[in-house]
């Protein structure tokens, strides 16, 4: 039913034409090599890992960030933090399907709005360049920190010192490797998105280098504010067509976005996709 726009996709991909875009649903698979459950990734078992496997007050269920801001303003800043490191740092996941299908051909730009560490381990024995999103700090006027990984660990670096032939992987909601920074709560989004849509949240290099990119939105859900103005900035100056947003059982908002940001929409999800990469190799 797809094999036709997918093989379009796939090409595109492994010609650096089309950008992935990680959502949450690409670790529909990861699960804890402790008790076989779920990696909380989507916004509602995020909030549910967070309060101890209990849901919280409705309005607080809405969306990840606000049940973060609840917590951070009870509990400080650092106990979101902790949560996070705990989470992705310490906790052991088995390998989702969509992470080591990219790790067989990897890309040159992959974006991923997860916080976990499976695109890094993905790119492990490649070196490559990390930007890694951060908010309400005063030391620097800019909302991104750069790594550089030279096959064995990373190294902070100045945006000028990038070397332009690595692989680029952004993680715009932060990460626990190589250090702890993250945007969780909504202060954290208010603040990482002004500066976005300011210019000053993507690196000068990015900039000119993602010009005229087309993307694949692969296990994103757009029925969020934060998603929606997150993606609508990192992929500015996209290509005409913007790419494709693959989503099974679309909601009419997510419908009515897709269309005006100039998404086709596919819907399908990971598994299909999964499936015909599969079908390929076969």
């Amino acid at each position: 039913m797809f094999n036709a726009v997918f093989s379009e996709i796939l090409t595109g991909l492994h010609n650096n034409e089309v950008v992935p875009y990680f959502g949450s649903g690409v670790l529909f698979d990861a699960k804890s090599k402790l008790n076989d459950l779920p990696m909380p990734a989507d916004s509602d078992s995020l909030i549910l890992a967070m309060n101890g496997g209990k849901p919280m007050a409705q309005k607080l269920m809405y969306e990840f960030p606000r049940a973060a801001m609840n917590q951070e303003l009870k509990k400080g800043r650092s106990f979101v933090t902790k949560f996070l490191d705990k989470t992705y740092g310490e906790s052991k996941w088995t390998r989702a399907a969509m992470h080591d299908w990219l790790a067989s051909f990897q890309p040159n730009y992959v974006i991923d709005i997860n916080r976990d560490t499976q695109l890094q381990e993905s790119y492990a024995n490649k070196k490559h360049t990390l930007i890694v999103g951060v908010a309400r700090i005063t030391a620097s006027a800019y909302r991104f920190k750069i790594f550089q990984y030279d096959g064995e660990k990373y190294s902070a670096i100045e945006q000028t010192a990038v070397d332009s032939s690595l692989p680029i992987l952004f993680k715009p909601m932060g990460t626990p490797v190589p250090e702890s920074n993250y945007i969780a709560s909504d202060a954290d989004y208010v603040d990482y998105i002004t500066e976005l849509m300011g210019g000053f949240a993507i690196p000068d290099f990015l900039k000119d280098y993602r010009k005229g990119k087309k993307y694949l939105l692969i296990g994103l859900p757009l029925c969020r504010d934060s998603e929606r103005m997150v993606m609508s900035d990192i992929v500015y100056s996209a290509n005409e067509s913007k790419g494709w947003f693959l989503r099974k059982n679309p909601t009419p908002k997510e419908i009515r976005y897709s269309k005006k940001m100039g998404f086709e929409l596919i819907e399908a999800d990971c598994q299909d996709f999964l499936n015909f990469v599969k079908s390929e190799k076969a």
